[in-house]
């Protein structure tokens, strides 16, 4: 069995460990690209005669053209998110599978955001800014014990965020018009109304794409609606909050403080009000960006063909269907 390493040689190395390199070669021959480019040319080259594809950001599409040198390829193993830039109708006509290691970028994030929850309620950020002031208090420290945790969105990264605070005797409770009441309680989630995440929660974590229905959600309105002393964590998209109003909420204490991995722009304007307030948190879009973490979509790409080799499911598995729906 052929697998064909399509990563170019600046992607590769980030995403496929020297460990993951050899258990692959356990499972068939590999012929890699051994250039920085993606061109088709050599892509054919490197594709011709597998059974097997590995791509990741940057790989070339999934054309006619080349997938004519590999007639007997099953099955593109994708060690990136989003497969629409590789995937194409001719592949799928062709009986051909393809799996994304969305679920594991998403993993990241979600990690992040519990990390903030965490921190805001314990009040680290403030009170580390105390204690090198010469300072040393214990005010607004709040336990993970009997909080509302709201999620706005439910798709991977909103559930795995809802799994890790499972082990918290926290309520937690989330919106998604496209997730069912049935499948939240799965995981211990109450579904409700977006203004209920607002009102009831005592910390909001958002994890909704950027639609224009989701623009501007967190604004004066939904801001005014929420706790006294509630927390705002955003690991999703910079446009769904309304950064002015927050900065008011923020500079009157109606919010005790927020946590921005996502800003808009992105960094944020030098003269951003969020700048100027120490109980704004910003961090630089780091949540799905770990430098060793990447290699675990390497790790995930060859659990899946194994498990395809095995006859079993694939987790990853994006079909014809779903591409609507996913980024």
């Amino acid at each position: 069995m052929k697998i064909a390493m399509l990563l170019d040689q600046v992607i590769c190395p980030q995403v496929i460990s020297e460990r993951t390199a050899g258990q692959l070669a356990e499972l068939g021959d590999l012929s890699w690209n051994e250039t920085r480019e993606n061109e088709l040319e050599n892509a054919k080259w490197v594709l011709k005669g597998a059974d097997i594809a590995v791509t990741s950001w940057g790989s070339p599409r999934m054309t006619a053209e080349l997938l004519d040198v590999a007639p007997n390829l099953k099955l593109i193993v994708h060690a990136a998110g989003s497969v629409k830039s590789i995937v194409t109708d001719e592949m799928y006509d062709r009986g051909i599978r393809i799996v994304s290691s969305a679920r594991v970028l998403s993993e990241g994030v979600s990690e992040t955001a519990l990390g903030m929850t965490i921190a805001c309620a314990k009040n680290l950020f403030a009170l580390n800014q105390e204690t090198h002031a010469g300072g040393w208090s214990h005010t607004g420290i709040t336990e993970m014990y009997e909080l509302t945790i709201g999620i706005v969105g439910f798709g991977m990264a909103g559930r795995h965020y809802a799994e890790l605070l499972q082990p918290f005797l926290v309520d937690v409770i989330a919106y998604d018009p496209g997730v069912t009441a049935q499948e939240m309680a799965a995981l211990g989630v109450r579904k409700v109304e977006l203004a209920e995440v607002f009102s009831e929660s005592d910390i909001v974590s958002l994890h909704a794409p950027e639609l224009e229905s989701t623009w501007h959600i967190v604004n004066e309105k939904s801001l005014s609606t929420m706790k006294d002393g509630a927390i705002l964590i955003n690991t999703a998209r910079g446009s769904l909050v309304d950064e002015d109003a927050l900065a008011n909420a923020l500079r009157t204490g109606k919010l005790k403080c927020a946590c921005l991995d996502v800003t808009s722009p992105e960094p944020p304007a030098l003269d951003s009000p969020l700048r100027s307030l120490d109980n704004c948190i910003l961090t630089p879009h780091l949540a799905g960006q770990a430098n060793n973490g990447l290699r675990k979509l390497g790790y995930h790409c060859l659990w899946e063909i194994r498990h395809f080799l095995d006859g079993e499911p694939l987790n990853g598995e994006v079909t014809r269907d779903m591409l609507g729906t996913i980024a």
